[in-house]
């Protein structure tokens, strides 16, 4: 049914999703191409020790957990490409997805493109990544389990919830917001400011983030009086929001007004054959083993679509 050129799977990402749903898809015998990107990994390769993700109690760098993923992927048969997709053409089979070097065609595509994390665009900021400055207090927080001081910088939801995630576990919780108000849900807010280990810094910003080795603390700037204090601290988490990597799906498949793609039943997108998995349309959970998951999902989906199309084409023929 298929030529020879056509892959019955191409997954555009290489992060947990992307690896875990080419596993799943290459182990079911079907012939799949990862179109990794020049930088594959996802934001796990800017991350230090893992220490929630299942079968490693003693931890692994995020590093090496992508290396493993990958491996186990390649070893079931799954074809990779180091190149970013560059756009796509999803009007009728087979599937085209164009990069910088050449078109790859397929009958199910899987989008596991993720979400980038957005950061203060400080120079420290980016030395410090995984020495003590991170975007995931939920990942990251038990490895300062009893710090005098943490500082999370924003102020939605999902600031709100690493602090209060956080100030189960270190003695005092900083928060700084740029405004005089938090856009956090109200029940949030009020579960924030009853706690007694949480402190806000109001309508500052951070200039600097001191350390050399590690996070030893902040310098922040006050909007209002242009004052500039050091706070001292013992990691930072930026919690100012994330940025899905669905640039080259505008105008190909639904988006919601953040960017995300939009999804029902899990995992399906608006065009046949077409899936989602991981940060590129979850915006709740954003962790390594949720991605995962529904890298296992959109890969379960895209095999029946797949044994679907084969089958219509067999009876096609008989």
């Amino acid at each position: 049914m298929a030529h020879e050129s056509v892959y019955d799977v191409i997954v555009i990402g290489s992060g947990p999703a992307g690896y875990t749903s080419a596993l799943y898809a290459a182990r079911a015998n079907l012939k799949v191409i990862i179109i990794a990107g020049a930088t594959p990994g996802g934001q796990l390769m800017l991350t230090g020790q893992v220490e929630n993700f299942p079968g490693f109690p003693e931890g692994i760098l995020g590093p090496e957990l992508m290396e493993r993923m990958k491996e186990q992927a390649l070893k079931f048969g799954a074809e990779i490409v180091y190149d970013d997709a560059v756009d796509v053409d999803f009007n009728g089979h087979p599937y085209r997805v164009m990069t910088s070097g050449g078109e790859y065609l397929g009958y199910s595509i899987i989008i596991a493109t993720g979400a980038a994390s957005r950061w203060l665009g400080l120079e420290s900021e980016k030395r410090l990544i995984g020495r003590g400055v991170s975007s995931c207090a939920t990942c990251d927080a038990p490895l300062f389990k009893g710090a005098e001081n943490v500082v999370i910088v924003g102020g939605g939801d999902s600031a709100i919830e690493y602090a209060l995630f956080t100030a189960n576990l270190v003695k005092k919780v900083t928060v700084i917001h740029r405004r005089d108000r938090l856009r956090a849900s109200k029940i949030m807010q009020e579960r924030a400011f009853s706690n007694p280990k949480i402190t806000f810094v109001w309508n500052s910003i951070v200039t600097d983030i001191l350390g050399e080795e590690k996070v030893q603390g902040v310098k922040v700037k006050n909007l209002l009086t242009g004052e500039e204090t050091i706070i001292h601290c013992n990691a930072v988490f930026v919690a100012i929001g994330h940025k899905p990597s669905t640039e080259i799906f505008k105008n190909k498949i639904e988006l919601d007004e953040e960017g995300y793609i939009i999804t029902k039943d899990i995992v399906k997108t608006n065009i046949p054959g077409v899936f989602a998995a991981g940060d590129v349309h979850d915006k709740k959970y954003r962790q390594a083993i949720t991605a995962a998951g529904l890298g296992c999902m959109a890969a379960l989906e895209a095999i029946r679509y797949v044994e679907e199309i084969k089958l219509k084409a067999q009876r096609a023929q008989a």
